[in-house]
């Protein structure tokens, strides 16, 4: 929180110290990041497919120590308000944050955008575009689970979903989990709801350019959400997907994440300094007991990185 009040103490009583108490909050130093912020920039609310409302995760977030924040629901920013307001209340500074789906080399991948304009109308419209589909898909998906032998699964998962636009393939585990096919969310991904499984439908999102561009343009900056989940690309892919990123202008990477092992964190790292990337660090919480990884629970950022939330220091909301 931003210092408003600080008197110095006499070192001798002869001279007068200077004394904080009197000057305009205006004259008062912006707070500072560095690398050693506990922030965590990627998340997810009701608004998309996490089980807390915003309000919920921001008093989680703050529970846990995180000083900066960002709210990043899959392909929505409708909750940015809610997340802001809540976050500044506990004492946290905040990003506005989206996570965008693409498709890349016929895989889904994840873009991250933080400390946009939110009210970018190309920003929401290409984000609206993205959200189409989605009921076709799940509508599709459940009728794979059917022939299985899983009635119901839509319905089922839209008992999860507090934005039907953003019905998931993470809903359905939930319910199937709920149903009792599967123990947790991860067995219900391994059996029903990855390539050649049952309830696998493949969906065509943004371009990699598209979504790229929307954030840059509303004054954000683009991020590779967590990369080692794209195990499915050879080098060659990997080293395309980072440089058309690049290209697109992209400028960020995920090196710190829930789902990156030590390994994988040093690797990202690499490649961040390889191609001159600003490193990002999100949990990728969705909800208690489901996520592998809490809210700030994450290490630091390596000193050798520089964080994206620095390039984004003027984009931060503070709390007063």
């Amino acid at each position: 929180m931003r210092v408003g009040r600080c008197v110095a103490a006499r070192a001798n009583p002869a001279r007068i110290a200077p004394r904080w108490d009197n000057w305009p909050v205006t004259a008062l130093p912006t707070p500072t990041l560095t690398h050693l912020t506990n922030a965590d920039l990627h998340c997810h609310s009701t608004v998309s497919d996490g089980t807390l409302e915003p309000e919920a995760i921001a008093a989680r977030a703050a529970a846990n120590g995180v000083e900066l924040w960002a709210l990043t629901d899959h392909d929505e920013i409708g909750g940015q308000q809610r997340a802001r307001a809540a976050a500044l209340g506990h004492g946290m500074a905040y990003l506005t944050g989206t996570e965008v789906s693409v498709t890349f080399a016929g895989e889904t991948v994840h873009i991250v955008g933080l400390g946009f304009d939110e009210h970018s109308t190309e920003l929401r419209e290409g984000l609206a575009r993205t959200r189409g589909g989605r009921e076709e898909r799940a509508r599709e998906m459940a009728a794979g689970l059917a022939q299985v032998g899983i009635k119901g699964a839509y319905e089922g998962a839209l008992k999860y979903v507090g934005n039907p636009e953003l019905i998931s393939r993470t809903h359905f585990a939930r319910f199937l989990v709920e149903a009792g096919h599967c123990s947790d969310t991860n067995e219900v991904f391994r059996r029903y709801l990855t390539d050649g499984k049952p309830g696998f439908v493949p969906h065509r999102w943004a371009k990699l350019g598209e979504a790229v561009g929307w954030i840059s343009r509303a004054g954000g900056v683009a991020v590779i959400a967590h990369p080692a989940r794209y195990s499915r690309f050879t080098p060659t892919e990997e080293y395309a997907l980072f440089s058309e990123f690049k290209a697109h202008g992209g400028r960020g990477v995920e090196v710190m994440t829930g789902s990156h092992s030590a390994a994988e964190c040093i690797k990202y790292a690499g490649v961040a300094i390889e191609f001159d990337l600003l490193a990002s660090r999100g949990s990728d919480f969705h909800a208690p007991g489901e996520s592998r990884t809490d809210l700030g629970s994450l290490p630091a950022l390596p000193g050798k990185l520089m964080p994206v939330w620095e390039a984004l220091a003027e984009r931060v909301s503070w709390p007063e």
